[in-house]
C-alpha cells in the first residue's frame, strides 16, 4: 500500500501545505487506498522536500512526479478523457498555483500581521511543535522568500500578485461542475490543494478576502472537500518529529 508522508493539518485541512494536499485530494478523488502519515521531519524525503510517496522499494518526491508515478503504475484514467488542448490548461493552471504558493508562505510566516495567528493556530494544534522550532522555520523562510525575489517587494504587491493568479484560477470555474466538466480531474485536486489552504484558514488574509468574494471558488472548493472527505480508503496515522519549514 502507498504511503503519503506530508506535513500535519491544520484548520479541518488534510495538510497545511498546498502541494501536500493536492496529491491527497488527488488520490482520494481516484478511491485509492493509501496510508497518510503526518511528518515535520524532511531528512528521508527526496531533495530534502515534502510531500513524498513511498511505495514498496520507490520513493518519489514533487507533487506533480507523484501523481505522475500514481498515475502510470496504477492505471489511474482520472484523466484520459482530457484533450490535448485542456492537458495544456491543466499544466498552465499548475503553473499558475505555483507562483501562488509564495504569497500564500508569505502571508503566514512573514507578514507580521498575521503569523501571530498562523504561530497560535500551529502551537495550539501541534503539541510536539515548539516556538523555538517555528521561529527557526521562519527565519529559513525569510531568506527564502528574499533569495527567491518575492521577499524584497512590499507585501501589497505581493498580495497583488497571488490575487491575480487567484482571479485566473476563478475565472476558469462555472457556476456548476470542475473545470473540465462535471466530473473533477487532477488539475481540481490541484486548485484545491491551494484554495483549502486559504479558504477554510481562520486568518483574514487579503488573498481569503479575494478568495471569499468569488463564489465560484468558495463553490469548488466545498465541492471537492465534501468528495475527498467522504471517499473511502486513505487511513491516516500522525508522526510529528523534528520541525522544518512549512
Amino acid at each position: 500500500m502507498p504511503t503519503l508522508f506530508s506535513y500535519p493539518d491544520l484548520f479541518g485541512v488534510a495538510d497545511n501545505n498546498p502541494f501536500g494536499l493536492k496529491v491527497f485530494a488527488f488520490m482520494r478523488l481516484c478511491g485509492m487506498d493509501f496510508e497518510h502519515r503526518h511528518i515535520l521531519d524532511t531528512s528521508l524525503a527526496p531533495r530534502g522536500q515534502l510531500p513524498y510517496l513511498a511505495d514498496g522499494d520507490v520513493t518519489i518526491g514533487d507533487s506533480d512526479g507523484i501523481i505522475l508515478y500514481l498515475t502510470e503504475k496504477y492505471d489511474l484514467r482520472i484523466d484520459n478523457a482530457l484533450s490535448p488542448g485542456q492537458r495544456n490548461l491543466d499544466f498552465l493552471v499548475r503553473r499558475t498555483l505555483d507562483d501562488l504558493y509564495w504569497p500564500m508562505s508569505f502571508s503566514r510566516w512573514r507578514d507580521e500581521r498575521f503569523w501571530p495567528s498562523f504561530r497560535e493556530a500551529i502551537l495550539t494544534t501541534h503539541a510536539d511543535v515548539t516556538a523555538s522550532d517555528l521561529e527557526a522555520a521562519r527565519e529559513y523562510n525569510r531568506l527564502r522568500y528574499h533569495y527567491q525575489g518575492i521577499g524584497r517587494y512590499e507585501p501589497d504587491q505581493i498580495y497583488a500578485r497571488g490575487i491575480d493568479d487567484l482571479r485566473v484560477v476563478a475565472d476558469l470555474l462555472g457556476t456548476d461542475g470542475f473545470v473540465f466538466g462535471p466530473r473533477p480531474t487532477s488539475v481540481d485536486a490541484a486548485i484545491y490543494g491551494f484554495v483549502a489552504n486559504i479558504y477554510y484558514y481562520d486568518i483574514d488574509t487579503p488573498l481569503k478576502r479575494y478568495v471569499l468574494s468569488r463564489p465560484a471558488l468558495v463553490r469548488h472548493c466545498e465541492a471537492i472537500h465534501a468528495r475527498i472527505d467522504s471517499a473511502r480508503g486513505g487511513r491516516q496515522t500522525a508522526n510529528d518529529t523534528t520541525t522544518t519549514p512549512i
